[in-house]
């Protein structure tokens, strides 16, 4: 079950300010704050879903691959689509997802 009181809500509902990549009808891409790599950035959902199984289950198709076309489109815009980039997300406290929000990284700018 989703619960509010997370941070990437806060983030959606302009509570908490963030350097906003990209924005669109489905997603709100900004930098992490605690980047992994050069380039570190969270792809959001703006519907409420936990994880990745939460989001492709109860989400529309539709709207499953807008996300995912958009994660591409940030992708491109960050400048890492021909030297490589890695997108990740984690499903679950074992995997290490900390934000019950459904969120993917785009992580590149270097060599991973």
């Amino acid at each position: 079950m989703y619960n509010k009181n997370n941070i990437f809500f806060k983030i959606l509902q302009k509570e908490i300010p963030s350097k906003v990549v990209y924005e669109d009808e489905v997603c709100l891409a900004f930098h992490d704050i605690n980047p992994a790599a050069k380039i570190h950035v969270l792809v959001i959902t703006k519907g409420y879903y936990t994880n990745f199984a939460d989001f492709v289950q109860h989400e529309s198709a539709e709207n499953v691959q807008k996300f995912f076309k958009s994660v591409a489109h940030v992708a491109e815009k960050l400048g890492v689509e021909e030297s490589g980039y890695r997108i990740l997300s984690n499903t679950g406290r074992d995997a290490g997802q900390e934000v019950d929000h459904f969120h993917v990284h785009i992580l590149g700018g270097e060599k991973l």
